[in-house]
């Protein structure tokens, strides 16, 4: 079993539980489409782009390293990784907000509104490509591949807690590490919090360069940003930012939140990501070809299902049809013999199967064509 696949299921977890305790202890609506474009902008194609990243800085260590901190002695060569990384973090999430292009791949992180665990999934599909030259100097200093991997690991674990929602002051913590807290005023669009506090794990840099911003009582933090996207599907959320920085003409998106309830999004979202985590729990159990079939089958639903809850007609048909090849090509093509995969593939084709016959029967209500269907 591939060893990310237990962390990736803990995730999905937490934002689960942190869900149904933000609604029924704090009384919070369940914002499911945002959570689902949360999940499905971080998965498949940025792991992808994270493998390019590992692969790069791999190669980098292997051709250029000067090999200083891999003679050191193992402590303060973990402890100097653990530092040098927060800091070049620090660094490339402080140029991802500063130079135009790179704030076209980071901003989607910023577009969410709501401030739960699900946002720090959210995550832009090309981050890690651009996130490599940062990090560049630890491989020339002797940062092995295996520590950059581990220690990464551990300081986007640390931003994935950071953005929960339940949690508010963390008493000493607040003055020396990024806590919820201190997080949540870099994502307030306020003219008193934008471009602040960029740090992921350590206080220190925000503090030493002059980028440190407490919450203020009198200013309540606004999240999101002032020229949203408006579209559910990670494709738009990761592509129009891009096209409005080259100055090229951009769709004109609107939602239509009416035509799909966020239930079948929120169940068809949460069945997917479990897909994905178990294609990287079997990662190299498959024939190589269909494990790419596999890849591009998910991908593709994730397209499906962002057009399902943006109401696009093309993704009430697209999501059903895609959902049942999934079993098709898992049991049908494949062969049965992994009761966990085939049991997610037959529950996302049920899925499918269910959310295009409600479609059907809704198309031939009267009531779905009548003035009083329109203001349901």
């Amino acid at each position: 079993m591939n060893a990310f696949a237990l962390p990736l299921a803990l995730m999905l977890g937490c934002v689960l539980l942190e869900l149904a305790a933000l609604k029924w202890w704090r009384g919070q609506p369940l914002p499911w489409r945002d959570v689902i474009l949360n999940l499905n902008s971080g998965h498949v194609l940025m792991w992808l782009c994270r493998g390019v990243e590992v692969a790069g800085f791999t190669w980098l260590y292997a051709h250029a390293s000067l090999h200083w901190v891999d003679g050191w002695h193992p402590i303060a060569g973990w402890a100097f990784a653990f530092v040098a990384w927060d800091l070049g973090f620090y660094w490339l999430h402080r140029m991802h907000h500063k130079l135009g292009f790179l704030w076209a791949i980071h901003v989607v992180h910023h577009e969410g509104e709501h401030f739960n665990l699900s946002l720090g999934v959210r995550n832009a599909w090309l981050s890690s490509l651009t996130s490599l030259p940062f990090f560049v100097p630890l491989a020339l200093l002797g940062v092995t591949p295996e520590m950059f991997v581990a220690v990464s690991g551990l300081h986007y674990s640390v931003q994935f807690y950071n953005h929960c929602g339940l949690v508010g002051r963390s008493g000493v913590l607040d003055r020396f590490m990024v806590t919820p807290a201190n997080h949540r005023v870099h994502h307030g669009c306020n003219p008193e919090y934008i471009d602040r506090n960029f740090g992921g794990t350590l206080l220190l840099w925000d503090k030493l360069f002059g980028t440190y911003q407490r919450a203020l009582p009198d200013v309540p933090i606004r999240y999101g940003v002032h020229r949203p996207t408006h579209s559910d599907n990670p494709f738009w959320a990761n592509v129009v930012p891009a096209l409005q920085w080259m100055g090229l003409r951009t769709p004109l998106l609107q939602r239509d939140t009416r035509a799909t309830p966020a239930g079948w999004i929120a169940t068809g979202g949460v069945l997917l990501f479990g897909v994905v985590i178990d294609y990287v729990r079997t990662d190299g159990l498959w024939p190589g070809h269909w494990q790419t079939v596999w890849f591009a089958l998910i991908l593709l639903l994730t397209l499906a299902l962002g057009g399902l809850s943006d109401g696009r007609t093309w993704g009430r048909w697209l999501w059903p049809l895609l959902a049942l090849a999934l079993p098709v090509l898992m049991i049908g093509i494949c062969g049965a013999g992994d009761a966990l995969s085939d049991t997610l593939a037959v529950a996302l084709g049920l899925h499918g199967l269910a959310c295009g016959l409600w479609h059907v029967l809704r198309a031939e209500s009267p009531l779905s064509s009548s003035p009083h269907a329109e203001s349901r």
